[in-house]
């Protein structure tokens, strides 16, 4: 090992046991990953300091993973997930190493077990979701109802006040990341907007999808674009000059 490298891993190498696990769906009974170098398998790692490869070999009698730091005979082992994992104990250091530091299959076929980093995962998990909560409990009316027609569909407008404050609630702990990302959007507040519209029979679409007009007599408003959400494309169209003024009178007829 090159002495800046050495130097690295020691100033930030904890001496603890260690747990690994295998990514994806991958649980079988036992599942074994390359432990040595040979030709047909090649098991290298790049070092970035030399700009050479080193050849890796786990052996339980040496404090090395590299062949080249490697004296006398050797004592090879299979290294072995079972059900998945693989528990390390701070004695087998030169196994932690080339598990931790020098496999090519880290992060690809296998992966470290970090409590912290878990924990900190589960923090900020928390913390949005508290935002979400507190978000949805003095959230109002009008956008509660915009949010979860996102998610219900048409069944929101037979809620009561209860069961919609009741289900944001749901999905806001359900899933923060969504409701907050809902909760920003402006689109969403004007495609309910629309909506209410179109129940009220202010406005009208056509049967096509493809038009929309005044409910009373019949003038059009606009044309759909091929392809694009009816109420997606009149949230757009009400942050036009000429939407902005059906916006307007809706609104009036509405409240």
């Amino acid at each position: 090992m090159s002495k800046t490298k050495e130097t690295k891993v020691q100033s930030t190498w904890a001496i603890k046991d260690r747990t690994y696990f295998l990514t994806g769906d991958r649980q079988p009974l036992t599942y074994t990953i390359k432990s040595r170098h040979t030709e047909k398998y090649p098991l290298l790692w790049f070092d970035p300091v030399t700009n050479e490869q080193r050849a890796l070999r786990y052996a339980t009698n040496q404090n090395s993973p590299f062949i080249d730091e490697q004296k006398g005979e050797v004592t090879l082992q299979h290294v072995m997930f079972k059900d998945g994992t693989l528990f390390v104990p701070k004695e087998k250091q030169a196994l932690q190493k080339m598990l931790s530091l020098y496999h090519p299959d880290l992060n690809g076929r296998y992966a470290e077990l970090k409590l912290q980093a878990m924990a900190q995962d589960q923090l900020v998990d928390l913390q949005l979701e508290l935002m979400a909560l507190n978000a949805a409990k003095d959230m109002g009316v009008e956008q509660s109802e915009a949010i979860l027609r996102v998610e219900v569909g048409s069944g929101v407008s037979g809620l009561s006040s209860k069961e919609l404050k009741r289900d944001l609630m749901l999905l806001a702990k359900r899933n923060p990341q969504l409701f907050i990302e809902l909760a920003k959007d402006d689109n969403v507040m004007l495609r309910n907007f629309g909506i209410n519209a179109v129940e009220a029979g202010i406005i009208s679409l056509s049967q096509d999808q493809r038009t929309f007009t005044y409910g009373s007599n019949k003038r059009k408003l606009f044309t759909i674009p091929f392809d694009e959400n009816p109420y997606s494309a009149l949230a757009a169209w009400f942050k036009t000059d000429e939407g902005v003024e059906v916006y307007k009178t809706i609104e009036k007829k509405i409240s």
